[in-house]
């Protein structure tokens, strides 16, 4: 009989073309993972994997195994599930949950407390990783849960086994000192009205630095970007110096505090969240309750001055 272990490895091989990638994935040594290979092809009576170049590839076999996976790990799940709401409808275990830094921080972090009140029994293992990785996580099961936003205004390849989601709707706004000159402005801002003025951004390659570059699509002249930094926390840093402005989504603000303020823009950029998990839980009670838990509306206290509103 096949171990299900030894699929699950044969699968993450199949999908990340390495044995030392896929034994990061499932948490093992590549040679665990490689003893796992050579007992699935001990079982079977056939070579699963051939070598090519640095990595490896299917064999015929191993391709009509890793076919049939899904249906495999389906069944499980649904035996788990049907034993779990026999023995109880709560929601019981570990839930391994995988998201986006903006994510774990304006929605995963929120709804802690109400799990935790409202299902004792569960409990969340949360996973920092992009979208691309944490939907092919989900597909292999090597989680049970994933938030992922659309890059771009384009949703996240998913795989036909996946249920998708739409749980939140995140619009970016920009953040200033409370003494800089837009911040008296009432109404929403353009782009004549940020040009000229100093920057901190999102590098490049991410979505916020795309929604920079969009605000300035229609001014002729470029934009003043004095500082590149990926984090936060340390563009609003910066802010607060009174020497740049940021473009940041409402997600990743902690509480501005009496020196910042946010000021919405006349076309406001926006990215889609959605949490996708694998068809064959879509009865799983602990999915469910964090779901449920997930806020519907996301709007950082201690916003002093501020004049934009979270949108789901």
């Amino acid at each position: 009989m096949i171990e299900v272990g030894a699929l699950r490895a044969l699968r993450s091989v199949a999908a990340l073309g390495t044995l030392a990638r896929a034994a990061e994935e499932l948490g093992f040594t590549a040679s665990a993972v490689s003893q796992q290979i050579k007992r699935l092809e001990r079982q079977v009576g056939v070579p699963v994997l051939a070598p090519a170049g640095r990595g490896v590839v299917l064999t015929p076999a191993g391709q009509a195994i890793v076919d049939s996976a899904p249906e495999v790990f389906q069944a499980l799940e649904r035996c788990a599930e049907a034993a779990q709401s026999v023995a109880s409808g709560a929601p019981r275990g570990v839930l391994r949950v995988a998201a986006f830094s903006t994510a774990i921080r304006g929605l995963l972090a929120p709804a802690v407390p109400g799990l935790a009140a409202s299902c004792p029994e569960l409990r969340l293992h949360i996973t920092e990783q992009d979208p691309d990785q944490a939907l092919h996580s989900v597909d292999a099961g090597t989680v049970d849960l994933a938030l992922i936003h659309d890059a771009d205004g384009l949703p996240a390849a998913s795989p036909v086994s996946l249920t998708q989601r739409l749980v939140h709707t995140d619009i970016g706004d920009v953040v200033l000192s409370r003494t800089h000159r837009l911040a008296r402005l009432d109404a929403p801002l353009g782009g004549a009205d940020l040009a000229g003025h100093a920057w901190v951004t999102s590098p490049p390659g991410t979505v916020c630095h795309q929604w920079f570059r969009r605000l300035f699509a229609e001014v002729p002249e470029d934009p003043d970007v004095r500082h590149l930094v990926d984090d936060f926390a340390s563009q609003l840093s910066l802010v607060a110096s009174g020497e740049v402005i940021a473009l940041i989504p409402r997600l990743a603000r902690p509480p501005l505090g009496e020196g910042l303020v946010s000021r919405p823009l006349r076309r406001q950029p926006k990215r889609e969240v959605f949490a996708a998990w694998r068809r064959s839980a879509d009865a799983s009670p602990g999915i469910r309750a964090v779901l449920d838990q997930l806020p519907r509306q996301v709007n950082p206290a201690g916003e002093s001055g501020s004049r934009s509103r979270s949108s789901s």
